[in-house]
């Protein structure tokens, strides 16, 4: 499903009003009496445009603020999935939370007096929300409810009771009926019992949010260009930057060689990237220079004291942590942010090796090598580094006295010092982050709740950079168009401190840039 017709309620494919208010919808009367056959004969008629949704659990624990996004339509809760959150509420995780806090909004719905759980409460936006309670001796008297138990005979499973009072619930009131999950294999067994199902889209982006990651090409004429060569401004009407907005970067072009990057300022007027160096270099380290346009975009906005939200999509070795951690020790050494923050979502891609031991900072080690293999990189003398076999030789020599200890990474004393950070996620929330350089990798992992609660960690003088690749994805709660990363992005997008950059080309090696593309 994919609609955007109706701004408060992203569900919903209807635009147009009630003529009338047909009231809250009893649903566990044991049969449906004449008189309530024929007001549904008048209700299904094209006056009408209300829908009644049935919310899956796992709709709930991805938003517990859903139930408040469906405007004038109808919301059921089967009873079946009152009792999966159960499960779920002593958890001391993002998904426990949340599924106290669906529990907290309903009991404040229900508790206004005269209140029904089952015949309904009426909502803000005009339909209704209430809990079905499935009777199968009673929905046993429908030809549909029979067929689908001959279909699937394990009623013991929550997802069959869900979908077997989506169909009772379809003879009781006035169509459509429709399921909202996020579950795919509940979507394919809802269209196989003839049960329509949609997704739920509130914080789902657009398919084409995450579809292209080249940056924009604006045909410029030579005179242009030249003038923006000299002056560094190229004032631009809206009319030629249809889709842009506020920092968003662009190749001017006019011709195939005659090219050059600019960034669309708030006034709307191209203007030269003034924060891209030929190359960045921590102490003795290595200099890292930007390879290709998307890094030379990725720079400026990293170094840009004047954004401090920075999003980035790219595949695998395009570089966008490397950038990221160089930018971050640069400004750290410049003393234009008082440390750097680096973390990672604990998100597993296939089997674990268990629980880890040590102290936080040797748990989060195997999660965040990455970004100490970007630190060791960007700081590690080149010079007097001791060759790989004989380095091999010293490490495996059987005498104890023999033996020669590793060298110190040059970022330890920097970790000692709290200078360099290394941040659990699950431990983030309450803080305030003030004057840091923050940098969050694979942020893709993330749900958007999650991300939102990161985002308002960031205090004045602080930078945020959350960088990932949308198609790498091994969260089960989330997909590439409604991870945090897209989410946040999209939420974002238009704000005069948030710029985004998407990388392309791999510069990794070209091994894994054809690998990236072609696997």
């Amino acid at each position: 499903m994919d609609r955007d017709d109706h701004p408060a309620s992203v569900i919903s494919s209807a635009t147009s009003t009630r003529a009338s208010d047909p009231g809250p919808i009893s649903v566990n009367s044991a049969s449906p009496s004449s008189s309530s056959s024929s007001s549904r004969r008048r209700r299904t008629g094209p006056v009408t445009a209300t829908k009644t949704f049935v919310l899956d659990t796992n709709v709930l624990l991805h938003d517990p603020a859903c139930i408040h996004r469906f405007a004038e339509h109808h919301i059921c809760i089967p009873v079946d999935v009152l009792s999966e959150l159960d499960r779920f509420k002593n958890e001391m995780t993002e998904r426990g939370s949340n599924a106290r806090e669906v529990h907290r909004a309903l009991m404040k719905i229900f508790a206004t007096k005269g209140a029904s759980v089952t015949s309904g409460v009426p909502t803000d936006g005009g339909g209704s929300i209430r809990v079905a309670v499935y009777d199968p001796a009673e929905a046993r008297k429908h030809a549909s409810v029979q067929g689908f138990e001959r279909i699937f005979h394990d009623l013991d499973k929550a997802d069959h009771r869900i979908l077997a009072c989506t169909l009772w619930l379809s003879e009781q009131v006035s169509p459509p009926v429709i399921l909202v999950s996020k579950d795919l294999n509940m979507q394919l067994k809802a269209r196989a019992v003839g049960i329509e199902c949609e997704d739920y889209l509130h914080d789902k982006v657009e398919p084409r949010e995450v579809a292209n990651f080249d940056i924009a090409r604006i045909e410029v004429s030579p005179h242009e260009l030249q003038r923006f060569a000299s002056s560094g401004i190229l004032p631009m009407p809206e009319s030629r930057t249809v889709g842009m907005v506020v920092n968003d970067y662009a190749l001017l072009s006019a011709g195939d060689k005659a090219t050059m990057p600019a960034k669309l300022s708030a006034n709307g007027e191209f203007v030269r990237l003034h924060h891209t160096p030929e190359s960045i270099k921590v102490g003795q380290g290595r200099a890292i220079k930007p390879m290709n346009l998307g890094q030379a975009c990725f720079l400026d906005a990293l170094l840009d004291p004047e954004i401090s939200l920075v999003t980035c999509y790219g595949q695998a070795g395009t570089g966008k942590t490397l950038l990221a951690v160089a930018a971050a020790l640069q400004q750290v050494f410049n003393r234009t942010y008082h440390g750097l923050t680096v973390s990672r979502p604990i998100v597993a891609m296939g089997q674990t090796v268990g629980f880890l031991p040590g102290s936080l900072q040797e748990k989060m080690r195997p999660w965040l090598q990455p970004v100490y293999d970007a630190l060791d990189l960007l700081m590690r003398p080149m010079e007097g580094v001791q060759q790989g076999p004989a380095r091999k030789k010293n490490r495996f020599m059987p005498e104890p006295q023999q033996q020669i200890a590793a060298p110190a990474a040059p970022y330890d004393p920097l970790i000692q010092q709290g200078v360099i950070e290394v941040e659990a996620l699950c431990y983030i929330r309450g803080r305030s982050i003030p004057d840091r350089f923050f940098i969050l990798d694979e942020a893709q992992q993330l749900t958007p709740l999650e991300a939102k609660t990161i985002v308002t960690r960031m205090s004045r003088g602080s930078k945020l950079v959350l960088v990932g690749d949308p198609a790498q994805i091994d969260n089960p709660y989330v997909d590439s168009r409604s991870n945090g990363l897209v989410y946040t992005r999209q939420r974002m997008r238009g704000q005069t401190f948030a710029a985004h950059v998407p990388l392309v080309k791999g510069e990794r090696s070209a091994l894994a840039e054809a690998a990236a593309r072609l696997l």
